[in-house]
């Protein structure tokens, strides 16, 4: 007989409620994407390589088997990647048979779109540019992504169902309320919605969702060796877009990715845990979230993540 939610467990950090914990996450985000495939006219899912739209493929395969997935595939390619999370992303895309959109920041640059930020500088931020152009030319009505409650405050600001306007932005005063698990799929000319399925897992969650479903991932999740350098408190993988400058010296250390973005900007963790159980046993360790203690872009950037999601930033 299955345990209640309520069952209290030896160690809370390393250990979910009862084994039904992920079926309530589960069954939920599978029924967010059926609403979605039901009210909208051409949504797409946000695929990078990375963990959390692993996950969000591994559920779309759930919410529509035996069927395909309904919708295409949409990454936004920032051109600063690390070679694991393309390969892999082109790996899930022709097991699946999936149609593969592709949005280029770089040439959002060269076609005028957005300004290059130079040589060695994060890319994230201009994303949105490419995204709202991959939206428009692509007749998108919806994008799911993986973004999760957890990793920003303004994160826990957004709604499951998020409407934008059309430059993409989003508004805290024009959301909409989601009593009951009843969704708004409707948007008006040129708006678009940006859907959350996850918004109620944490990194945890996602981790032993992967542990659960044997979700394959990009290498770079599990420790390993690799060349960094340590720059502004972060551990930067040298590369050609990080070169170590005068007074840096880089070292090659035993590290692995809480999260994956742009290359310039996204940095690696100590590590030795290279198995999924060991990866959950470190995080319920940390106190520092993935974002906080990885991302540049979130350190140490001018704006705040609800600036950025203002003017249009997933």
């Amino acid at each position: 007989m299955a345990q209640s939610l309520t069952t209290l467990v030896a160690h809370p950090g390393l250990e979910p409620a009862g084994p039904d914990y992920l079926d309530v996450l589960e069954s939920q985000a599978v029924f967010v994407l059926r609403e979605v495939a039901a009210e909208c006219h051409r949504p797409a899912l946000l695929f990078s390589g990375g963990k959390d739209s692993a996950v969000m493929l591994r559920l779309a395969e759930k919410a529509f088997r035996p069927g395909r997935v309904p919708f295409p595939l949409l990454h936004v390619d920032t051109g600063h990647n690390f070679a694991e999370t393309l390969e892999f992303r082109d790996r899930c895309v022709a097991a699946l048979g999936a149609e593969l959109k592709v949005g280029s920041v770089q040439e959002s640059i060269e076609n005028g779109l957005a300004e290059d930020p130079g040589d060695g500088q994060s890319r994230n931020r201009i994303q949105s540019v490419t995204l709202m152009h991959a939206i428009t030319t692509y007749g998108f009505d919806a994008c799911i992504g993986g973004a999760r409650r957890d990793e920003d405050k303004a994160r826990a600001k957004e709604r499951i169902v998020s409407v934008r306007d059309r430059q993409g932005r989003w508004q805290p005063d024009r959301q909409r309320l989601e009593l009951w698990n009843l969704y708004h799929g409707g948007v008006g000319a040129g708006e678009h919605l940006r859907v959350f399925p996850l918004s109620d897992w944490t990194e945890m969650d996602v981790w032993r969702y992967i542990r659960r479903e044997r979700i394959a991932l990009p290498s770079i999740y599990y420790a390993h060796r690799r060349e960094v350098v340590e720059r502004d408190g972060m551990l930067l993988a040298v590369s050609e877009w990080v070169i170590p400058g005068p007074t840096e010296v880089s070292k090659w250390l035993s590290v692995r990715y809480r999260t994956v973005g742009d290359a310039t900007s996204t940095g690696a963790v100590r590590s030795r845990a290279a198995t999924v159980d060991e990866v959950i046993a470190e995080i319920a360790e940390s106190r520092v979230s993935e974002r906080g203690a990885t991302r540049g872009d979130d350190r140490f950037s001018e704006t705040s993540m609800e600036d950025r999601k203002r003017e249009g930033y997933f």
